[in-house]
C-alpha cells in the first residue's frame, strides 16, 4: 500500500485493495491453501492500515469533527476487534475447523467498518478538514505504512503517543518474522 493523494484517498484506496483479497478468498473453495495466503495478506494489509489510521486519521477525527472522540473511539473498538479476529486467524491453517467462521467473521466487520468510514465518517472529515492537512496526513500514512506492524498485536496500544513509538519495532520484528517464513507472500 502507499498510493499517493490525500489521506481519505489513500484508506479508501486501501479499503479497495482489502476488498479484492476478501473477493479472492471468497472465490477459493473451502479448505484450499490458497485462502490462508490470501488471509495472511489481508492480516498484513488490514494491521498496517489500522495502525496508519490510529496514528493519523483518528486524531484529526478527534480534532475536526463535532462528537470527534466518540466517533474515534467508536473506530478504535472497531478495530480491537477485527485485530482479536485476526490474531485468532493467524494459527489456523485453511484445513482447520474455526478457518472459515474467523475468515468469515473479519469480512463482515470489516466491512461493515469500512461502509461507516466511507459512508459517514470520511465525507464529514472532508466536509470540515481544510485539504491542506489531508494531503498532509497522507503523507504521514504512506510514511507509517512501511515501518508499521503486519502481524496482530491486541495489547498493544492504539492511541498516540504509545503507538507511535512501539509500532515501528513491531513492524521490524514483524517484518523479519515474515521474510523467514515467507508470510504474505504469493
Amino acid at each position: 500500500m502507499g498510493h499517493g493523494g490525500d489521506v481519505i484517498s489513500e484508506l479508501t484506496t486501501d479499503h479497495q485493495e482489502v476488498e479484492d483479497l476478501f473477493r479472492e478468498i471468497e472465490s477459493l473453495p473451502s479448505g484450499d491453501s490458497r485462502r490462508k495466503v490470501a488471509a495472511d495478506k489481508v492480516t498484513i494489509e488490514l494491521v498496517r492500515h489500522s495502525v496508519a489510521e490510529e496514528a493519523y486519521l483518528y486524531p484529526a477525527v478527534r480534532e475536526h469533527l463535532p462528537g470527534g472522540d466518540a466517533l474515534a473511539d467508536k473506530e478504535l473498538e472497531d478495530h480491537a476487534a477485527a485485530e482479536r479476529i485476526m490474531k485468532e486467524l493467524e494459527s489456523c491453517g485453511a484445513d482447520d475447523p474455526r478457518f472459515d467462521a474467523l475468515v468469515g467473521r473479519l469480512i463482515t466487520e470489516i466491512r461493515e467498518h469500512v461502509a461507516d468510514e466511507e459512508g459517514s465518517l470520511f465525507p464529514r472529515l472532508r466536509a470540515t478538514c481544510p485539504s491542506e492537512p489531508l494531503a498532509e496526513l497522507g503523507e504521514k500514512v504512506r510514511a507509517s505504512k512501511v515501518t508499521a506492524p503486519t502481524r496482530p498485536h491486541p495489547s498493544a496500544p492504539d492511541t498516540p503517543p504509545a503507538d507511535m513509538a512501539l509500532a515501528p519495532g513491531a513492524g521490524l520484528v514483524d517484518r523479519l518474522r515474515d521474510m523467514m517464513s515467507d508470510r504474505g507472500r504469493s
